[in-house]
């Protein structure tokens, strides 16, 4: 079987969720299938830093000026020229072609701008709302990442839940329990955070529940004696100024600090030196970020809404994000209880090891020689 993979995301959005999947989707495939034959579109700036076997190939996919997959980027010429029999693009299916010469599969993370249009930019929603519904008939299977997100996909679309397959997203390698010194000293030098902290790691989209959060630690310091910091770490979009500016206003800017977005290198670092991960989004198709903060021995707090509960299991205390109080009361408890920080680190780093990148990638093999066995 030949099969064709989009792999601009490892590339271009390595880092995040997206990108660590496809990320992970080529290595693992590397490493487990010497069977297929392996055709990777990816950008010409692309320099690889995984060694290819022999039934791997890359190709150049048009690159646009901007580099942004929200907007469509046509291909099937390269698809029909290199003959391929499958097909797969991993970011929500943007970029498939609407010609088809071969079999289609898509990973489809999760639908929040029919959820949540009012958290996702116009551009992307724009493209979601008219390219999506045309995309999705034309595929032979959907590939998606939580139960939760295959049950919203059937509802969204009426697409046959059959041909929906779930494979759960894994944390990487590079993610584990790290020395508690070296750790502190690379929050300190690269992010001059001096004291304990609470740590977020994440989209600054509204419905991750940011401006809750920050309220819900405004309360815990007045309660927490001991000096605290919270640390809201990702890429500064346009809800910055109004997180900064709810600081601001509750007199807690000295405590809340944003570093921007931090590099692949040094965030195992700073799961490893952080107190607590809390990530009480409102909607997610799965929460990687919860997954690593466990795999690196971290005690975690996250909603008890969407993916969230059936991602971590038992492994990290579960709040009700719309409940500012019920939040703060959650920290306070975890930053208080030794006994109950443990038994979260325990639970949470069994859990995280239950999730893994080659099971996911050997069940994709599978979904693979499904699709491509269906009359």
């Amino acid at each position: 079987m030949r099969i064709g993979i989009d792999g601009r995301a490892a590339k271009w959005y390595r880092g995040t969720g997206i990108g660590t999947y496809t990320y992970q989707l080529i290595k693992c495939l590397n490493n487990i299938d010497s069977i297929n034959n392996y055709l990777l579109f990816m950008p010409e700036s692309f320099k690889n830093d995984i060694y290819l076997k022999k039934n791997f190939k890359l190709d150049n996919a048009p690159q646009s000026d901007k580099i942004n997959f929200w907007e469509e980027i046509n291909i099937p010429n390269i698809i029909k020229n290199n003959k391929i029999d499958l097909y797969h693009v991993p970011q929500n299916g943007v970029g498939l072609p609407i010609n088809k010469n071969c079999r289609f599969i898509i990973t489809l993370h999760d639908v929040i701008p029919y959820r949540m249009p009012e958290t996702v930019s116009n551009r992307y929603l724009k493209i979601f709302s008219e390219y999506i519904p045309k995309i999705v008939p034309l595929c032979d299977g959907i590939i998606t990442v939580s139960n939760f997100s295959k049950k919203d996909i059937v509802k969204s679309f009426n697409y046959p839940e059959n041909k929906i397959y779930v494979t759960h997203l894994a944390s990487e390698d590079i993610y584990k329990p790290m020395d508690k010194r070296i750790s502190r000293y690379v929050a300190r030098k690269y992010y001059s955070i001096t004291e304990d902290y609470i740590l977020y790691v994440g989209g600054f989209s509204p419905r991750k529940n940011i401006l809750g959060l920050i309220d819900s630690f405004s309360k815990l310091i007045t309660s927490y004696k001991k000096p605290l910091f919270l640390v809201i770490a990702g890429k500064k979009g346009e809800s910055y100024a109004i997180y900064k500016e709810r600081t601001e206003k509750l007199n807690i800017s000295d405590k809340v600090l944003f570093p921007g977005f931090i590099s692949i290198e040094h965030l195992p670092y700073i799961y490893n030196a952080a107190e607590l991960f809390v990530y009480p989004s409102f909607y997610e198709g799965f929460g990687l970020p919860p997954i690593e903060a466990m795999a690196c021995g971290i005690p975690v707090i996250t909603s008890n809404t969407t993916s969230l509960p059936e991602v971590v299991g038992k492994g990290a205390l579960l709040i009700n994000p719309l409940n500012k109080t019920n939040l703060c009361e959650a920290m306070l408890e975890v930053l208080s209880d030794n006994n109950l920080k443990n038994k979260l680190i325990s639970y949470g780093i069994k859990r995280s090891s239950e999730l893994n990148w080659k099971k996911t990638i050997k069940n994709t093999i599978n979904i693979y020689n499904k699709i491509m066995n269906m009359k």
